[in-house]
Parts: structure tokens; C-alpha cells; sequence
């Protein structure tokens, strides 16, 4: 069983990686504005007090942008960091993205050691990235399970950021995967909780 749901995810990763590659810089850009749009006319995004963000790859939606917003409103911030000691995440505070980041373990900008973890793992929205998601809150990650540990870790309202091409039927699923609250993407706000 765990083999299969294992192949079946790697072959959905191919798919959608595939798909992301066909983008355009430009197609990129106009959408990842739209899902940044989207996200701040939301009542969530509205009364957030702590947003966890995550710093996007190349072929990601680019909500970064929205992380000095954040900062310039009054809005306190987190990233993630690595942890090679044991292999692990965990959220940080940055007040300045300018002295506060560095490239970390996998060329991913993170915080820089002179950041502290959060003290509380309550935090009111945290962004989550992925290779694809299904509309039920299911996330598809990059195969390592460091973002479903972090999240089993934090309190809060998951957010699953992703391009429409990232949207799948459905992501197969094992006992450690970590359902979201909610998905956003350039055309949508997706809200499955009951």
C-alpha cells in the first residue's frame, strides 16, 4: 500500500512539475499578482496578526511580496529554518528582510541564526507551498515530509498556495500527510473545511 500511494505520488510530482515548466516568466508574474490580490482582500489576510510566509522557489507562486506588506502593517512575520542538527524545520521571526535572511540549507532564503524561533506555535495564518494540492485540502510536497512535520507543529490556518496548474482531482494520501484549510490560487479562494 505505502509503495503505491509513494509511485503515485511521484508520478503526479512529473506531471505537475511538467506543467510548471511549460510556464512563461511573464505568465508567472501576472498570475502569482493576482493570487497575492486575491489573499489580501480576504477577511483572513485582513485580521491576521502572525503570518508564517515561505520564501518560493523559481517555479513557485511568489507571494514574497506580500511579506513587507505584512511587516509595513503592523503584521508580525515568520519563515521557516532549517534545523540540520535534526533534519527538521522550524518557524522563526524576521523583522527585516534585509538583514534578517540568508540563503539556507537548500538555497532557500530563511532566517538568519540571530532570529529566534516563535515562541508560540499559535500563529493565525501560515502560507504553504507544494507541488500540487486538491480542492479538499490534500498537499502533494516535494517527498521529504519536512513541511507536513512543521505543520503538525503549528496552530493556525493552513494555506495552500498554488498556480491553477498545480490543482489536481486528487492527491494521494498517507497517514502523516497534513490536510489544509484552505487553498489559494490566481483565480480562486478555496475554503473545503466544514
Amino acid at each position: 500500500m505505502q509503495n503505491s500511494i509513494r509511485e503515485a505520488k511521484q508520478a503526479l510530482r512529473s506531471q505537475v512539475s511538467a506543467r510548471l515548466k511549460q510556464m512563461e516568466p511573464g505568465q508567472r508574474a501576472a498570475a502569482s499578482a493576482r493570487a497575492r490580490a486575491l489573499l489580501a482582500s480576504q477577511a483572513l489576510w485582513k485580521t491576521a496578526q502572525w503570518v508564517l510566509f515561505f520564501a518560493p522557489l523559481p517555479e513557485e507562486l511568489d507571494v514574497w511580496p506580500l511579506l513587507t506588506e505584512a511587516l509595513a502593517a503592523g503584521k508580525k512575520v515568520g519563515l521557516p529554518r532549517f534545523v540540520a542538527e535534526d533534519e527538521s524545520y522550524e518557524a522563526c521571526q524576521i523583522q527585516d528582510p534585509k538583514s534578517d535572511l540568508r540563503v539556507g540549507h537548500f538555497g532557500i532564503r530563511e532566517p538568519a541564526s540571530r532570529c529566534a524561533p516563535l515562541r508560540s506555535t499559535r500563529l493565525d495564518l501560515i502560507l504553504v507551498p507544494g507541488i500540487a494540492f486538491d480542492l479538499n485540502g490534500s498537499r502533494l510536497g516535494r517527498g521529504k515530509g519536512y513541511y507536513d512535520q512543521l505543520l503538525g507543529e503549528l496552530r493556525g490556518t493552513t494555506c495552500g498556495v498554488a498556480f491553477d496548474e498545480q490543482i489536481v482531482d486528487e492527491i494521494p494520501i498517507a497517514p502523516h500527510d497534513v490536510r489544509l484549510d484552505c487553498i489559494l490560487t490566481p483565480t480562486r479562494w478555496v475554503d473545503p473545511r466544514p
